[in-house]
């Protein structure tokens, strides 16, 4: 209610019951996010606000880089915290090249007051089993020493034919405390492991979208796969200097390893039939960061001050390697079938997949400074702040490992927010916030064929937004309206070339309510109506047209229900809504709408001596609908990804 954005947080309660098992699996729940995938690979990616949010741009307790870059497992996280908007000069620049539309804050998880044991166990259709560890205990003068530990394992199919997930992943959180100091640090390990993961379908620029196939079908070759394992350590701690200032230090370091043998298909005919290749490749991610910062608080005469100044430091050497093979991989989309491997590189190869070589060099630093004043009582908030941003990209020629561009540059981002509390329960805010994203990077190839410029960094780009809204508290119940405007450049591929192509201007009314509008009802939902336009293309030809991918119209709305009658028994629903989405610039291929059910029931057991088990059953995508969920997620890319199947869950946690 005290700040001129838009905000929401998910938390630990929620994703148990919902039974999340990564990040997309939350983010189910909000109006103005969608999940699409990552550009040749099986990187979650978040739609926010109609921009991409790669998952390497997601951070952890306030730092960028920490978390695994492709696929994020729920029990490294006690709460979702999405920001809306343009946000570099809270965050810094997310160094994964996205972030334009909005924001996502993970925070660890910390021992409780009260000792903690829980045990969890399950499984859901494919066949796929977990079982988890989740241990939290307070030792010493006045608890001050936390520890929360935190182990999964799950393995088994999922409800598409013929895929698999292994998932082995561990982490520690610590924490300590005094009259006047905050320590934490968290350690992570992830091993996770796809395969056979259904590929994204990239259509036919001639022919019109092709039907969706049965949900539960699975057009991957039986040799691809995706690896990926991670281990990082994080560190923050808070003194109070006096009464009125504090200061806070954090930094972490993240290192991580990748193996993927994929086979993305194009679609050929109207039949289904589709051809592609082999791409094989390996990556390997050594990151770091670190922040310093201090806060505030005086008075001026009746004005109150609350400033805040920050300095950022990220670094990430990344070393790649990829092979594409010469043949053609047949298959059908409707009627899949194995190819053979195909065992030749063919001529496109770049270092070697068993020892990749330094490709991209990515280096960020910045100072902001902000100062939130409050007059009238505290009923009118005005924040003034700016930050200075430095991006450093270097990239280097795949075998020869020269450089081949450069680029370092500074920009100042600013940000201007005001809040008037009309009435205790009611705020209006209005904001003019900027951000900046690292230049892209042409890839290595498009339509299976290479890049006429691949390896070129683009200058880092600013979008400018501003936005208006409304909140309301009713205590039991809350609620939100939000207008904004955010435009940003525009970069796809023309041929084979990579370059900046006009711009994209995205508009939205935004809705949301939450809370619990009659004792033993909770409502979770929104109406986000978004217009997204492409702005001064190549001869004015899609000039006005809508952007690849971005939805007119998206809606949530989840309910829980405390059955009468029925002690500790609560069943829900959710019901999701996207609108019709373009997959060509020019509007002439179209991705039908789709609406989707979920339902679920939860019910509590006391087992006595202190124990209780709590029992969840779902059911996702109830009705088995067939759809296309996604198109592209990169900028200017079209390929589809098919909606997950009808999938069943069934799970249970005993507490000790």
């Amino acid at each position: 209610m005290s700040t001129p954005f838009s905000s929401t947080n998910y938390t630990n309660e929620l994703i148990q019951d919902q039974q999340a098992k990564s990040v997309a699996d939350v983010l189910l729940n909000d109006p103005s996010v969608r999940q699409a995938r990552g550009f040749g690979n099986f990187q979650e990616l978040y739609v926010v606000r109609g921009f991409p949010v790669y998952s390497d741009g997601v951070s952890y307790n306030g730092l960028y880089g920490m978390l695994p870059r492709q696929y994020i497992a729920s029990e490294f996280f006690e709460r979702v915290e999405v920001f809306r908007g343009a946000n570099t000069f809270l965050n810094g620049a997310a160094p994964g090249g996205s972030g334009i539309g909005g924001a996502l804050n993970l925070l660890p998880k910390r021992a409780p007051n009260e000792p903690f044991t829980r045990v969890g166990f399950g499984v859901q259709t494919g066949g796929q089993g977990f079982v988890n560890l989740d241990l939290a205990r307070r030792f010493g003068p006045d608890d001050s020493l936390g520890i929360r530990v935190n182990a999964v394992r799950r393995d088994g199919g999922t409800g598409v034919s013929q895929e698999s997930q292994q998932l082995s992943a561990f982490g520690v959180g610590l924490d300590w405390h005094n009259r006047n100091v905050r320590l934490s640090a968290d350690f992570g390990y992830q091993d996770y492991d796809l395969k056979e993961g259904r590929p994204r379908l990239t259509p036919s620029s001639t022919l019109p979208i092709p039907r969706a196939p049965d949900a539960k079908t699975n057009f991957a070759q039986p040799w691809t796969y995706s690896k990926e394992k991670d281990k990082f350590a994080t560190f923050r701690g808070e003194v109070d200097i006096t009464d009125n200032i504090t200061a806070w230090a954090a930094g972490g370091v993240r290192r991580s390893d990748e193996d993927n043998v994929l086979s993305n298909p194009t679609l050929t005919d109207a039949f289904g039939n589709t051809s592609n290749t082999r791409f094989s490749n390996t990556r390997k991610d050594r990151i770091g960061t670190a922040e310093l910062g201090v806060r505030g608080n005086f008075a001026t005469g009746p004005v109150k001050h609350t400033v805040v100044a920050s300095v950022a430091k990220y670094s990430n050497d990344r070393d790649n390697a990829y092979a594409i093979s010469s043949g053609s991989v047949r298959n059908n989309i409707y009627a899949p079938y194995a190819s053979p491997y195909p065992v030749a590189n063919g001529v496109f190869v770049g270092n070697k997949l068993d020892n990749p070589r330094l490709t991209d060099k990515i280096d960020t630093s910045s100072v902001a400074i902000a100062d939130t004043m409050a007059f009238l009582d505290d009923r009118l908030l005005l924040t003034l702040g700016a930050r200075r941003q430095t991006i450093e990209q270097t990239s280097f020629a795949y075998t020869t490992l020269k450089q081949t561009s450069t680029y370092d540059k500074s920009k100042t981002t600013p940000v201007a927010g005001v809040v008037f509390k009309i009435t205790p329960s009611v705020s209006a805010y209005a904001n003019y916030i900027e951000g900046l994203v690292k230049g892209n990077v042409a890839g290595t190839t498009v339509n299976n064929r290479p890049v006429t410029n691949a390896g070129e960094i683009f200058a880092p780009y600013q979008a400018k937004q501003k936005e208006i809204g409304v909140k309301y508290d009713g205590g039991t119940l809350g609620a939100s309206a939000a207008f904004f405007t955010t435009d940003q450049p525009t970069y796809y591929y023309s041929g084979q070339t990579y370059g900046l192509y006009g711009k994209q201007r995205n508009q939205s009314l935004e809705f949301s309510v939450f809370g619990q509008p009659a004792k033993g009802l909770r409502l979770l939902g929104g109406l986000t109506l978004l217009d997204a336009k492409q702005k001064n293309t190549q001869g004015g030809a899609t000039d006005g047209l809508t952007a690849i991918g971005v939805a007119k119209q998206q809606a949530n709305l989840g309910a829980e229900w405390d059955v009468p009658g029925v002690r500790n028994l609560s069943l829900n629903a959710r019901v999701l809504y996207t609108s019709k989405q373009y997959a060509n610039a020019t509007n002439t291929q179209q991705v039908p709408g789709w609406t989707r059910f979920d339902i679920g029931a939860r019910y509590l057991v006391d087992l006595g001596n202190g124990r209780a088990l709590t029992l969840r059953a779902r059911i996702d995508n109830l009705f088995n609908k067939s759809y296309w969920a996604s198109v592209g997620g990169t900028q200017g890319s079209n390929y589809l990804v098919l909606g997950a199947p009808r999938t069943f869950a069934v799970s249970g946690t005993i507490d000790f």
